[in-house]
Formats: C-alpha cells, structure tokens, sequence
C-alpha cells in the first residue's frame, strides 16, 4: 500500500450476498472498488456477530485491493495474528475496546499488517495525541457500531475537521465509517476524510448479475466526495 490522500471508496461486505462473497468482491473491485472492508462483529463489543478468521481466510484470495478489517471486538489482542495470518492488509481496533490500545497497535504492526483505530460517536480525540505514531489509519465511526444501513450522525463531521489538523503532515488516513452516500460523503471529505466505507449505499440495486449498478453506485459517491476535496 502506497499512501496518498486521493478518495478511496471502500464497500463494506456486510451488505453483500453473503452466500456469493466471491463474486461480489470481484464485482466491486471490477466497478472501481479501490479498498474491500470487512467489518468483524463479536456480539459482546457490538450487537451482532458476523466474520471470523476462516471466512477472511476463504475470502482473501478474491481480494485483489487492500483487505481492510474492521475490528468490532473486545478483547482484540488474542485474534490480531488470526487476522493477520487470513491475509489483512488493515486491522482497526477500538479504542474503547481495551485499556491498553498502544499494545494493540504495536501488535498489529507486528503482524505486519497497517494499524488502524476506530473511534465511536461518542469519543472525543483527547486520548489519541500519544498514539499518533503507531497509527496508518483513524477511523471516524459516524454511527454506532453494529448494523449497517444507519443514518449519519452529523456531529462528526466537526471532529473529523480536529482530526485532520492533528494529523498535520503524518501519513495517516482517514476512514469515515457510516451513512456514507452520495449526498453525506462530501461533507467529510471536505473535512479531511480520505476513505469512506459505504455499505448499502454502493450494494443497492445491483448484484453480480448487474455489477454495473454497483460501479455507477462508486462512481456517485466519489464524484461527490472527489469534488469537495478538489475545493478545498
């Protein structure tokens, strides 16, 4: 992975046909997918449960982009090299999932994988000053993690302007996690924000029958999100 702060788009498999992983990865990465995230759900930390390790394992080679994992979990440190060894290219963990986040990122980038970390709605960026050199990725939770198809929760959009100051010149990205449209992405981007995961937003009206919706669904929200950073 090479950095720069260009719009990725992102699509989260948690709105995907489940029973067709295959096919849809390489049906979004086919339609400009530039990242496939997984989002990984334990039913402690979040209330529902989906991935674990022999599913990204099974559908790693499918992957063609970057594997970014998404770490709903608590505790997290006994499953990063479970992760890491499926083939992520990104794990995330959250802050508020442990007390001793530094560990986890230092884990994370031992496994040889980009450390990120994810933030709530509710989390302020006041604990994340003495992490920022163990940090590849900040993602902005712009809802409450656990379902997908929520609304946005504008609020954040404040914190993702306070975010990128913070970051200054570091070779950090920023992940906007949640309620990512066509109409909601340019205002993040416009932040600072530079990959956004959209769920039901890019899967809506397509299948691997009709890949091409899901490649003008992309195209949508990156135009939109592209052009707000443009002017910036």
């Amino acid at each position: 992975m090479t950095f720069d702060r260009s719009i990725k788009i992102a699509p989260s498999i948690l709105s995907a046909d489940f029973a067709n992983f295959g096919q849809e990865i390489r049906a979004i990465e086919d339609q400009g997918a530039d990242w496939v995230h997984v989002d990984v759900m334990d039913g402690h930390f979040v209330p529902n449960l989906t991935f674990g390790p022999p599913l990204c394992k099974a559908i790693r080679p499918h992957i063609k982009t970057v594997m970014d994992v998404h770490l709903m979990i608590s505790p997290v440190d006994a499953y990063i090299d479970a992760y890491a060894d499926a083939g992520a290219d990104v794990i995330t963990a959250h802050l508020e999932a442990g007390p001793h986040i530094h560990r986890t990122l230092q884990a994370i980038r031992g496994a040889g994988c980009k450390a990120g970390l994810a933030l709530n709605p509710g989390t302020g960026l006041d604990q994340i000053e003495y992490l920022m050199d163990q940090l590849d990725l900040i993602c902005v939770m712009t809802v409450n993690p656990g379902f997908g198809g929520q609304k946005f929760i504008a609020s954040q959009i404040d914190k993702v302007r306070k975010l990128r100051a913070m970051i200054g010149d570091r070779e950090i990205h920023i992940e906007i996690d949640g309620g990512m449209t066509p109409e909601t992405a340019p205002l993040m981007a416009a932040a600072g924000a530079d990959v956004l995961v959209a769920g039901s937003a890019v899967f809506k009206g397509g299948s691997v029958s009709q890949p091409d919706v899901y490649g003008q669904n992309i195209a949508a929200i990156r135009k939109a999100a592209q052009d707000a950073q443009d002017a910036q």
